[in-house]
């Protein structure tokens, strides 16, 4: 039996398929699950916030029907056990679409892969 070696892309696009799940599900505690204990998090708040707590708040006082579609444009390895990617999300909110490009930094620690930085821009 061969079995698949898992590539960078695929990583991120796990991380990124539970947090769009989680984000549509209403889960914020899971959401904030996929990222390290400290991570940084620049969403649309003003100021960045960082960590578990932050995040899950963060989620949590998002309007009820939010959504998030992604499109990954890039994905690179700087060093052993870290990502950066690179996507173009749109969040459908009730009034209305927002689009922006999102920067993750993604760590490998012992129980896998954590998100520990985000960071959200606004398009237009």
């Amino acid at each position: 039996m061969i079995s698949e070696i898992p590539t960078a892309e695929n990583e991120v696009r796990t991380l990124l398929d539970a947090w769009a799940a989680g984000i549509a599900e209403r889960r914020p505690d899971d959401v904030a699950s996929l990222f390290t204990e400290d991570a940084l998090f620049q969403g649309f708040d003003p100021e960045p916030g960082s960590g578990r707590e932050y995040i899950a708040g963060y989620y949590a006082k998002q309007p009820v029907g939010l959504a998030a579609d992604y499109e990954l444009l890039s994905v690179r390895e700087p060093a052993p056990g870290a990502l950066v990617a690179y996507a173009r999300v749109m969040f459908a909110r009730p009034e209305g679409d927002v689009p922006v490009y999102l920067t993750v930094v993604a760590q490998r620690g012992r129980t896998g892969w954590a998100l520990s930085h985000y960071h959200v821009s606004r398009l237009g």
